[in-house]
């Protein structure tokens, strides 16, 4: 018995996952349509509504959680799922409210995002991974990076905003991302 072929929308402005994901997805046996942008997502969508959407929080022009609303209120159908590299509870929360059904954090793969869909039609399929909580020194970095980004990249501006002398701000920018 083979499993379930599903239509899938990848909307990502990171054009190398984009491609990777949708080539990964194929390979399973799924119809998979790309875009870049909201947009793009939103004309594809209209000609024929994809089963499952896969959308980026993050990209330029309206935002990843724009497009999980535009997409329900064309198919109330398509499930969503949302992916981020910048992941945080109040995103989540935010996706879920707009329409996503699920909410995973970046990188992910091919087999991570059909489970979270298998999840979500119901059918059999790998048992949910339980969430990990995240470090305080983690929490702390993804609320840097969302001040960071309010901020347009203004460093200064953001280091005002979190009470923090500049200099600092910049060190802690420099190290990588703390573990989950």
């Amino acid at each position: 018995m083979s499993a379930p072929s599903f239509s899938i929308l990848i909307v990502d402005d990171d054009e190398v996952f984009r491609n990777r994901m949708a080539r990964a997805l194929r390979e399973r046996g799924h119809e998979v349509r790309t875009a870049g942008n909201a947009d793009e997502a939103m004309a594809l969508a209209s000609q024929e509504s994809p089963e499952y959407a896969v959308v980026d929080l993050k990209m330029p022009g309206r935002s990843g959680l724009h497009l999980v609303a535009e997409l329900k209120a064309l198919d109330p159908g398509t499930a969503v799922l949302v992916l981020t590299g910048y992941g945080s509870i109040s995103t989540a929360l935010e996706a879920v409210r707009r329409g996503a059904t699920h909410y995973v954090p970046k990188p992910a793969d091919a087999d991570e995002i059909l489970s979270a869909f298998t999840r979500v039609a119901g059918a059999p399929g790998p048992a949910p991974a339980t969430p990990e909580t995240p470090t305080l020194a983690r929490a702390e970095w993804e609320h840097i990076q969302r001040v960071l980004a309010d901020c347009g990249g203004n460093i200064s501006e953001a280091a005002r905003r979190l009470g923090l002398h500049r200099k600092s701000l910049q060190r802690k920018l420099h190290k990588y991302p703390p573990a989950r």
